[in-house]
């Protein structure tokens, strides 16, 4: 329904706590907006009637509410003091294979050994392609479950390090929550694609993909899981103690290539990623496009004697309207931020007829426009992102039926050009509008139906970022500008290795 690229997955983890599996479930619940297919929590425990440690799992297709709905999951089913969870929109691996969902739970020489994975794995067809020549066999078709083979594959005796053996084969975005029967272990690849930070509740360590998820769980943040960290928690992690690090070496010729796109739409704005709000980064994005473009170069003449009212497009968009708005009235440009879109928050699945209308009508199930904020006036909508324009074109027309005067549309990121082999799931290159149209903005504003059409430099959303965060690391660009910080497998289909 939504014309924007798909969220990959939201990870979650915490050691030592009694309501391990209850801290996880609400992690996740924050979480949600990372991934809406499917969601599972694995816990670990000693059994003593048994005399082992046992590692219980419960998940399956659906929202964090729908799957963990009956209380008795975690009094009967979900116990122990340790847990990982896992919210999965998939990016490898088939939405529709029960096999795919995550967290993977095993038992091996070792031990039990679960893990979830929040990215994609660039070298996954070549170790796949190993593995089958070796005859394993496999469970799923997710790249997450190689990483489980190549543990278990590992020479190495010490547990440790064959995770260690196994993460340094591996390449690509990704972060990864893996849960032992004596231990939590948390892991960001080393270009940093995926924010991961680590947080600390009633003395017990937690860790998680945003801090909002820390929020709803009344738990202190700590710091970002740094680039090619490997963080063990386990029985010596305490107050008086921090956890073990161990690192990971980068590709040669590699720095930090962390995702912009989590700054412009993913992350949720209460979220700290990277060291650095979402809210403030994104507020900064709209200031940066007020600069660039100015409303005395976009209204050459406003009849109606109205300011230009600003809105965005709820949620993802709102203050970098509020930026923008702020930014333009400094500047000495008067105009008034107004709230003209309402979002529909209670939007399920809609059974109606395919087809264009079918797609207008979801639209209008989504968003409503407010007449009174509209009508007579030049009307500035800010959004972050157009991918195929399908939305924006519907948004526009309901807009239109409210008799604006003028319609323009501001975007607070460059025109996506690439696909994502990261873990963002993108329509192919040839569907996204900015290809369609050649890169030609007049024609992309008319396909749209609005009066102009104005994008975000790429060198403006670098730098305002970094403006917002001079942490020194460096983004990923790639959706915008096609230049690869990692290698990775061009071609390769999302369902590939399904059966059917």
């Amino acid at each position: 329904m939504s014309d924007k690229p798909r969220e990959y997955c939201g990870i979650y983890g915490i050691y030592n706590h009694p309501d391990a599996a209850l801290h996880t479930y609400y992690g996740l619940h924050a979480l949600q907006h990372r991934g809406q297919e499917s969601a599972g929590i694995v816990t670990s425990y000693f059994d003593d009637d048994k005399g082992r440690y046992s590692m219980p799992a419960y998940k399956d297709f659906g929202l964090v509410l729908n799957v963990f709905s009956k209380s008795k999951v975690f009094k009967k089913i979900l116990r122990g003091k340790n847990a990982i969870g896992h919210n999965r929109y998939s990016t490898s691996g088939s939405s529709k294979n029960p096999a795919n969902i995550q967290p993977f739970r095993v038992h091996y020489r070792n031990g039990n050994l679960a893990i979830g994975h929040n990215g994609n794995l660039s070298n996954a067809k070549q170790i796949r392609e190993r593995f089958r020549k070796e005859g394993v066999l496999f469970q799923s078709t997710s790249d997450t479950e190689l990483i489980l083979h190549l543990i278990s594959h590992s020479d190495k005796e010490n547990q440790m390090d064959q995770i260690m053996d196994a993460l340094e084969q591996i390449e690509g975005a990704y972060c990864l929550v893996i849960l032992t029967d004596d231990k939590l272990i948390a892991v960001r690849d080393p270009n940093g694609f995926r924010p991961l930070a680590l947080g600390k509740v009633d003395g017990a360590y937690c860790v998680s993909s945003e801090t909002c998820a820390f929020d709803i769980n009344n738990a202190e943040y700590i710091r970002d899981v740094q680039p090619g960290e490997v963080i063990v928690i386990d029985k010596d992690a305490d107050e008086n103690n921090e956890p073990k690090s161990y690192s990971i070496p980068p590709q040669e010729g590699t720095g930090t290539s962390q995702c912009i796109f989590e700054y412009v739409y993913f992350s949720r704005p209460d979220s700290k990623i990277f060291g650095e709000m979402v809210d403030k980064i994104r507020r900064n994005l709209g200031k940066q496009l007020a600069k660039e473009h100015p409303l005395t170069d976009i209204v050459k003449n406003n009849t109606t004697g109205k300011k230009p009212v600003v809105i965005s497009v709820p949620d993802s968009s709102n203050t970098a309207a509020l930026g923008y708005a702020s930014e333009s009235n400094k500047l000495g440009n008067d105009c008034k931020y107004d709230i003209g879109l309402i979002r529909n928050h209670y939007v399920g699945r809609t059974f109606i007829s395919p087809g264009q209308k079918s797609r207008e009508q979801k639209v209008r199930t989504k968003f409503n426009p407010v007449r009174g904020v509209i009508e007579g006036r030049v009307v500035i909508i800010v959004d972050d992102s157009i991918v195929r324009g399908t939305t924006s074109r519907y948004l526009v027309d309901m807009i239109r039926e409210c008799n604006p005067a003028e319609i323009h549309f501001l975007v607070s990121s460059p025109p996506i050009i690439s696909p994502c082999y990261y873990g963002m799931d993108f329509p192919t290159p040839n569907e996204l509008i900015a290809n369609k149209f050649d890169r030609d903005i007049e024609k992309m504003a008319k396909e749209i139906g609005v009066d102009s059409l104005r994008y975000l430099s790429a060198d403006g959303l670098v730098d305002a970022v970094k403006e917002a965060n001079p942490s020194g690391h460096d983004y990923c660009t790639a959706c915008f500008t096609g230049n690869y910080p990692v290698p990775v497998n061009f071609g390769v289909e999302k369902e590939e290795n399904e059966l059917v």
